[in-house]
């Protein structure tokens, strides 16, 4: 994805200095009575095909995981939630769908779509979070996102983050006129809307 507000536009293109797997396990090897679980997010981690091997070893070494995801590889999230490889999920729910492509860069709302069906019918824990810059989504946009996850029964907390300026991004976006109108939101059926940095 792009996504026009993105914080990290040197990660998303490969500009960042690449950390060795040696070194990642050592790094946590050192600290397995320190920490408790470890979060993997990206740009978008299940794109590597190495990725459930390399859970499978940070779990044999006493962690839980948290995965950050985009959600367009519900095949990769499947894998995953099947091998009981996943403590936690975060499903960032980027845009409704007739904006998906424009916020996101990427025509992948079905594949989404797919993600989210698979982590609703499993039993493993899951957040919904949306990022609300308002000159790319809005109250009707939000109550889309809303409606949605009421259709699917979605029981968990659905997380509404308002975009914080950043030096760079990579929609190069300017600052916000406005912040999203919470009372203009529908009210959620079966789980807990929260918002943060508003």
């Amino acid at each position: 994805m792009r996504c026009k507000y993105c914080h990290n536009p040197e990660l998303v293109l490969g500009k960042k200095k690449r950390l060795q797997m040696e070194d990642v396990m050592q790094f946590l090897k050192e600290r397995q009575k320190l920490l408790d679980g470890v979060v993997i997010s990206g740009g978008e981690c299940t794109l590597s095909p190495e990725l459930p091997s390399f859970i499978k070893k940070i779990r044999g070494m006493g962690y839980k995981i948290k995965l950050d995801t985009n959600g367009l590889r519900p095949d990769m999230l499947g894998v995953m939630l099947a091998k009981d490889y996943l403590d936690y999920v975060s499903l960032d729910y980027k845009a409704p769908r007739g904006k998906f492509e424009e916020v996101t860069g990427k025509a992948g709302f079905d594949l989404f779509r797919r993600s989210l069906d698979v982590l609703c019918r499993h039993h493993t824990p899951f957040e919904v979070r949306t990022t609300v810059h308002t000159s790319l989504i809005d109250e009707d946009d939000v109550n889309s996102i809303i409606s949605d996850l009421n259709e699917h029964e979605f029981k968990g907390n659905y997380y509404i983050q308002n975009f914080e300026d950043a030096p760079t991004t990579i929609g190069r976006l300017p600052k916000q006129k406005r912040r999203l109108n919470m009372n203009y939101l529908l009210k959620p059926k079966s789980f807990s809307l929260h918002t943060r940095n508003f």
